[in-house]
């Protein structure tokens, strides 16, 4: 049986601030939403040009779904908070913040993304929830912060590594068998159990085929893109190269 979440109450409320924002032309956003969430909501809302996604910078993982008054408004209920740190006795880093956060019983979905760049932490958040983490949260680990906002929108990097892996097709559960090392007959069980993800949608069958440049996200083993095959092997098999998020 599949462990895919239910959504039911986030799409209707989705579809509530779509239906608010043409009835009163006004700009309305949902809260900050993980790449599974997204998927769903913009599956079941009408998407056309007063529809976008912004997580402060283009590349971001969590994102608001907005519901534009109009294609030329420039809305945005996002900012960006920084904290310079001083960490030559004391290394912190995603975790910590998470747990900071976490402990100031704030909900996952009032921030955005949020890392350590070199001497400085960047935390997207909304504008109603800014104030209070620039007025709360002054420790993260051993360490004293202090957050302000900024008017630049820097953009998180994210670190891959090109891989290469022995797959007996293109089947998702035989690519998904390659990366985790397991059985096909193990992969298969991971994918009902809903712990596969393509293209940030929960994988329902695993005989789907996988198409290049496609992002396989798979629990307890990490993210990838498919960037396909390079040549076959002796017995027959493939061999296949992936971007592996680091």
């Amino acid at each position: 049986m599949t462990d895919q979440p239910d959504y039911t109450s986030l799409i209707a409320h989705a579809q509530d601030l779509q239906d608010k924002s043409r009835l009163w032309h006004r700009s309305l956003a949902t809260a900050f939403l993980n790449e599974e969430e997204q998927a769903a909501v913009l599956k079941n809302v009408i998407c056309d040009s007063c529809v976008r996604l912004d997580g402060g910078y283009p590349e971001a993982q969590k994102k608001k779904v907005i519901f534009l008054s109009d294609e030329e408004d420039d809305f945005s209920d996002i900012v960006c908070l920084c904290a310079e740190l001083d960490q030559r006795f004391r290394k912190i880093g995603h975790r910590d913040i998470l747990g900071a956060l976490m402990h100031l019983q704030i909900d996952r979905h009032s921030f955005g993304d949020f890392w350590v760049d070199e001497n400085r932490i960047y935390l997207y958040t909304s504008p109603s929830m800014a104030g209070f983490l620039i007025d709360h949260l002054f420790r993260i680990g051993q360490l004293s912060v202090s957050f302000h906002e900024i008017a630049e929108r820097p953009a998180q990097v994210f670190r891959t590594e090109q891989i290469s892996c022995v797959i007996a097709s293109e089947r998702l559960d035989a690519i998904v068998a390659g990366l985790t090392k397991s059985s096909r007959s193990e992969a298969k069980e991971m994918i009902r159990r809903g712990l596969v993800q393509v293209n940030h949608v929960t994988l329902e069958e695993p005989d789907e085929l996988c198409n290049n440049n496609v992002t396989i996200s798979i629990r307890g083993t990490g993210r990838f893109v498919y960037l396909g095959t390079v040549r076959k092997t002796r017995n027959g098999r493939l061999a296949a190269e992936f971007l592996h998020y680091i």
